[in-house]
């Protein structure tokens, strides 16, 4: 069902969100530099389109456990495209689009002495 394909649809068809694939950021950054981009998507994220409650519902996943996040897409009615969380879609058909900084530390992350 919906516009993104009807193997998406709640209950047994939901897709199992998985941790996102290791990344390498163009610069190594630092553990602070990372929470400041983290912030900056964060904040103007919802200026882009869609429900600013998916929005919050997407940090709040990108910020827990997988099985934390699978309870919190569930029920705010996220639609996953990609387990990873990258594209998603709300019960409207909105798309949101999740860069890996919000999911993920990259591979080449300096760590804050």
């Amino acid at each position: 069902m919906g516009c993104v394909g009807s193997s998406q649809t709640k209950g047994n068809g939901t897709v199992k969100i998985r941790k996102p694939k290791p990344w390498k950021n163009a610069q190594p950054i630092t553990k602070t530099q990372l929470m400041q981009m983290r912030d900056e998507f964060w904040d103007t994220a919802p200026h882009y389109g869609g429900q600013k409650e998916i929005w919050d519902a997407l940090r709040a996943a990108s910020e827990a456990d997988l099985t934390l996040a699978q309870a919190i897409v569930d029920s705010a009615g996220v639609i996953i495209q990609s387990a990873d969380l990258t594209i998603c879609y709300d019960e409207r058909g909105a798309k949101y689009e999740l860069p890996n900084y919000v999911l993920s530390e990259p591979t080449n992350l300096i760590r804050d002495s």
